[in-house]
C-alpha cells in the first residue's frame, strides 16, 4: 500500500523580522556616580557628581599599555655613545710600511681590531627611541586610568589646600586627617609614590607646603598623564569642580 507524504502548508509571504540580539554583558551606565569631598581637617565638606565621560569609562589595558610604553620611550635619554675610528685620539701615523716586514698591513693603530682603537657598530647617541602618540590615544588612556582608579577607590577629592604661609607641618597634618577620613592609610604609611596631588590651578604656597613630603608628588590637572597617575597609589584632586572642567576640555580638544 503506497504511503502518502504530508506536505506542510506554505506560509504566506511577508516581511521577516529579526529579533535584536542582546549582548550577554551589557555595559553599565555610570551616570549618577558620586564621591565625597574632604576638607583639610578631614571632614566631609560635600559630595560631588563624577562625570561619566571622565570617570565612567571601561578599562582599556591595550591602549593604556601602548601609550605608557610610548611615553616611557619618549622620555628615554640616549646616553650610551661609543667612538668610531675617526673620533678616538691618535693613530695618525701608519704603524709600519706596507710591504717587506712580514707582518699584516695596517694603516692606523685606531682600527677597531687594535687595542685602543675605535668601536665598530657600537651604540651611538644619535639614536632616537621616540614613538608617536596620537592626541586621542593619549587622552583616552588617561581617562581610562582615571576611571579605573575611581572604581578602585584610589581617587580622593579635596575642596582646597589653603595655607596662610608655607608650612610642611600643617601639610602633613592635613594629609593625615584626609587619609584617616578617606580610609587610605597608605597615603601616610607608604614610603614612596603614595599620592599624586593634582591642583586645579597653580598655588605656590600650597606647593611649598607639600613639596618637602617625600612620598607625594605635585602637579596640575592640565599636566596629568597615564604614567604619573599609575605610578602613584592615590590621586588627590584639589578643587574638583574646576578640575573636571579642565579634564573635559582636554577630552574634547
Amino acid at each position: 500500500m503506497a504511503t502518502t507524504k504530508k506536505i506542510a502548508p506554505k506560509k504566506a509571504p511577508g516581511k521577516r523580522t529579526r529579533a535584536a540580539a542582546k549582548p550577554e554583558a551589557e555595559v553599565k551606565k555610570t551616570e549618577g556616580l558620586e564621591a565625597p569631598v574632604y576638607s583639610m581637617d578631614g571632614k566631609r565638606s560635600g559630595v560631588i557628581a563624577l562625570p561619566a565621560e571622565i570617570f565612567g569609562l571601561p578599562w582599556r589595558a591595550d591602549l593604556v599599555h601602548q601609550v605608557t610604553v610610548a611615553m616611557q620611550a619618549n622620555a628615554r635619554p640616549t646616553v650610551a655613545n661609543t667612538k668610531n675610528r675617526g673620533e678616538v685620539a691618535g693613530g695618525g701615523k701608519k704603524p709600519w710600511k706596507q710591504k717587506g716586514t712580514g707582518r699584516a698591513r695596517h694603516g692606523s693603530t685606531r682600527s677597531p681590531i687594535w687595542v685602543g682603537g675605535g668601536i665598530a657598530h657600537g651604540p651611538r647617541a644619535e639614536r632616537s627611541y621616540a614613538q608617536k602618540i596620537n592626541k586621542k590615544m593619549r587622552i583616552g588612556a588617561l581617562l581610562s586610568v582615571l576611571s579605573k582608579k575611581a572604581k578602585d577607590g584610589e581617587v580622593i577629592f579635596v575642596d582646597t589646600f589653603a595655607f596662610a604661609a608655607p608650612k610642611t607641618k600643617e601639610a602633613k597634618a592635613a594629609l593625615s586627617a584626609i587619609a584617616k577620613a578617606a580610609d587610605a592609610s597608605a597615603l601616610v604609611a607608604k614610603p614612596k609614590n603614595a599620592a599624586l596631588i593634582a591642583f586645579a590651578k597653580k598655588d605656590a604656597v600650597a606647593e611649598k607646603s607639600l613639596r618637602n613630603i617625600g612620598n607625594i608628588d605635585l602637579d596640575e590637572v592640565r599636566n596629568l598623564n597615564p604614567v604619573t597617575v599609575m605610578t602613584h597609589r592615590y590621586l588627590i584632586i584639589e578643587n574638583p569642580a574646576e578640575a573636571f572642567k579642565t579634564l573635559a576640555a582636554r577630552a574634547t580638544r
